[in-house]
């Protein structure tokens, strides 16, 4: 095999790797979350409204925010926060300044369950990506 082709399939299990720690990093926090009701993107979501502020300093984050932080697409993402609102753990307002717009925010129960749930998900986070012995093949 030449050292071009080698290089490339290199490359190319370098990627299967990375989505095989991905995909079981992924089953094993819809695994941990379960229990609470969530999966890991609605987790996701909580986070980013738990821990950051958006792009003009608040607590509301616009859909599109969201969206490029959790990797979702927009229809996606949209039918996550309404499960989310459904179950009282967010709350969308129209934006005072676009009114096409929607802003999310967390509700005192998602605040909670958020608070909750943080160390379970960094937890299963130290233990699928730091390749210690509790890590799974």
């Amino acid at each position: 095999m030449a050292a071009v082709e080698r290089a490339e399939q290199g490359l190319v299990d370098r990627w299967r790797d990375i989505l095989a720690v991905h995909a079981r990093t992924l089953c094993e926090l819809d695994r941990a979350l379960h229990q609470h009701g969530l999966g890991a993107s609605d987790f996701e979501v909580l986070d980013v409204l738990a821990t950051g502020a958006s792009v003009d300093g608040g607590n509301a984050y616009r859909v599109q925010e969201i969206a490029e932080r959790v990797h979702l697409s927009q229809s996606a993402l949209s039918r996550l926060i309404g499960r989310l609102e459904k179950d009282g753990l967010v709350e969308r307002c129209m934006c005072p300044e676009d009114r096409r717009g929607v802003r999310v925010s967390l509700t005192a129960k998602g605040r909670t369950l958020h608070g909750e749930v943080l160390p379970l998900q960094r937890a299963v986070l130290g233990r699928m990506l730091t390749g210690g012995p509790e890590s799974r093949d």
